[in-house]
């Protein structure tokens, strides 16, 4: 397949499954009060369907650099893609929580695969002076999930069953499956290095655990002294999985690869401000439909005006990038964000809903721009042999980040609620201004990890098309 061509069409072919992955994940936020109801639950316990499949994504991704290194990219790409789609309509034809939480855990694993791989390719295809336009350009069409998901979602909604919010996978997974045949490259690891079983069971089982203590604290189902003890076991195993990691040959993650700065502060700074931005998706829904009363089609107009925003600053990152640099805006534009979401805790059934779009705006406005810096500047000083690797870490640490935030903000919600019912507006209205509080002070703490980039850091990068 000629170069050119691979170019002009790969973006497509990533943007295809990454739009169908977008779309999966604000619709199913925006129908859960629906969910909740259909299957007799309150809508704070189905947290697990939400969670299930972010963990499913973190203790898998660590994987599919290996498995992409040793089958190639296409195959298990497209491997990925049908995963990912049959998972889907085993999520619209679950009758209980249960199923429906097995069905999202292989929906996770299906994107674990999908995502990091179309990462992969991107890396490996473009050059650095080249990839940064090429991530905007996948990102922009795969904003369209955001834009559509939260509607789409409302709409089915009202009129239909919450089970065809699934069902809208299968559609847009055969298109993906017909690009990643005829466009996606199938590029294979120059090393074919064994599998860190070891790796990635002391990995695997450190993050599961400590994302399920996360998820059940609070509830009273363990007593403080197990939880205790298994917090520990957790710790425990991920500082087994860093020693180990550095006596064997092949780590499932080389953490040699934070000795580079970009990637560092990237990956890690990285990991605590998603810690902030994490619980969004799921809490936003709920403060519009629970906490002011909404229906989930007016919820989901509400969650538009952040994706129409992202898709704006994505087509405008690459001038402001060049010209300010990515230490001045990491460092500022993290503080923004910090800030807006500490402004949802003034929002109240009194608010002109103006108000709310301009702020759903802006929170989409700094989102990107921050998603776009802390994304690309990962592989600004990687070697492309390391690249696979790279995309391994830098996933499975976004997705734990979102995992572990998306509990954190639940966990201070259900702290603040009291066990009052969720029915009760007043009562998780203000439950929700507390979370939104919290992770709004955690996020802007986070700047500070960016404080140790300097000023030229990531200009092969940011600076490539002003110097050719």
């Amino acid at each position: 397949m000629m170069e050119s061509v691979v170019k002009r069409y790969l973006p497509w072919v990533v943007a295809s499954a990454l739009f169908m992955e977008q779309l999966d994940s604000t619709i199913v936020n925006t129908a859960v009060p629906a969910m909740a109801a259909s299957l007799n639950v309150t809508p704070l316990s189905l947290k697990a369907v939400v969670t299930s499949y972010i963990l499913s994504l973190a203790v898998c991704i660590p994987v599919s650099g290996w498995i992409a290194d040793r089958y190639g990219t296409r195959r298990v790409f497209s491997y990925a893609v049908t995963i990912f789609t049959i998972a889907s309509i085993l999520c619209g034809l679950s009758m209980s929580v249960p199923m429906l939480v097995a069905a999202r855990i292989l929906q996770g694993i299906g994107a674990a695969l999908m995502l990091p791989v179309g990462r992969i390719t991107i890396v490996r295809t473009f050059p650095k002076s080249e990839l940064l336009a090429a991530m905007n350009f996948v990102i922009i069409p795969a904003l369209i999930g955001p834009l559509l998901g939260p509607l789409v979602g409302g709409l089915i909604v009202h009129w239909l069953s919450w089970r065809v919010i699934f069902f809208v996978n299968i559609p847009v997974g055969l298109v993906a499956l017909y690009l990643s045949h005829r466009f996606m490259p199938n590029y294979f690891g120059e090393e074919q290095r064994p599998l860190d079983v070891l790796g990635l069971v002391l990995f695997g089982t450190g993050t599961a655990l400590l994302s399920w203590l996360l998820e059940i604290f609070g509830e009273h189902s363990l007593d403080s002294t197990s939880v205790g003890v298994l917090f520990v076991v957790a710790v425990v195993l991920l500082a087994t999985y860093v020693w180990h990691a550095r006596q064997h040959a092949y780590p499932l993650l080389n953490l040699a690869l934070f000795k580079i700065r970009t990637f560092r502060v990237s990956v890690a700074g990285g990991f605590i401000t998603r810690l902030g931005i994490g619980a969004l998706p799921f809490l936003l829904p709920l403060l519009y439909q629970l906490g002011l009363g909404l229906p989930a089609w007016q919820s989901g107009l509400l969650m538009m005006p952040a994706a129409l925003a992202a898709m704006g600053m994505k087509m405008i990152a690459s001038k402001v990038l060049a010209r300010l640099g990515y230490r001045r805006i990491l460092m500022v534009n993290t503080v923004m964000i910090g800030c807006t979401i500490s402004c949802f805790s003034l929002i109240t059934p009194n608010t002109p809903i103006a108000l709310i779009v301009m702020l759903g705006f802006t929170m989409g406005f700094f989102n990107s721009l921050q998603f776009t810096c802390m994304n690309s500047m990962a592989y600004a000083d990687i070697q492309i042999t390391d690249s696979s690797m790279a995309s391994t870490i830098a996933s499975s640490l976004q997705q734990l980040s979102m995992s572990f935030g998306l509990a954190c903000g639940l966990l201070i919600t259900s702290w603040f609620l009291d066990g009052l019912p969720q029915t009760n507006h007043p009562a998780i209205l203000s439950a929700l201004h507390h979370a939104f509080v919290a992770m709004g002070m955690l996020t802007i703490l986070s700047a500070l990890t960016f404080t140790t980039l300097q000023a030229r850091d990531g200009e092969n990068v940011s600076r490539a098309k002003i110097e050719q």
